[in-house]
């Protein structure tokens, strides 16, 4: 597993973990990388230190492939949650979610989709709003 700094053209850093350094890459390419805070793809690496061990034995590095498939799991189970719990308004969600946060709608949970610009301007504006996690592959889809 490999962890990179990174930050999209918004300004916004983060950090992820990636299996290798070609899965960023491949990722990336696809456009299946995007920022946490406002959706936006374009994101590029930012300058990291490398991780420095000691030299005092270290204990078992996780398994990476049993890491993944954890947080493919949660990620799944927060996106099953939202689409049982939560209200689902379509390309609305924009428009919704400022009538929430302004009063002039019905206070509830929502989800839906909403554009890099429009995400830009809820954040900006003080309306929260968060992506929902994509959902992972099939685990038996995968090589």
């Amino acid at each position: 597993m490999i962890r990179y700094a990174l930050q999209c053209d918004g300004g916004h850093g983060f950090d992820a973990w990636f299996g290798t350094s070609a899965d960023y890459d491949d990722q990336s390419a696809r456009g299946l990388v995007e920022c946490p805070l406002c959706g936006s793809r374009s994101v590029s690496k930012q300058i990291m230190a490398p991780a420095v061990t000691g030299t005092r034995k270290a204990a078992a590095a996780p398994d990476p492939a049993r890491m993944q498939g954890m947080m493919m799991q949660m990620a799944r189970e927060v996106r099953s949650h939202v689409e049982q719990n939560f209200d689902y308004v379509g390309d609305a969600f924009a428009r919704e979610a400022r009538d929430i946060h302004e009063g002039r709608s019905e206070k509830r949970e929502i989800y839906g989709e909403a554009t890099p610009a429009e995400v830009k301007k809820l954040r900006e504006d003080g309306v929260p709003c968060a992506p929902l996690p994509p959902l992972p592959p099939d685990p038996a889809k995968l090589n």
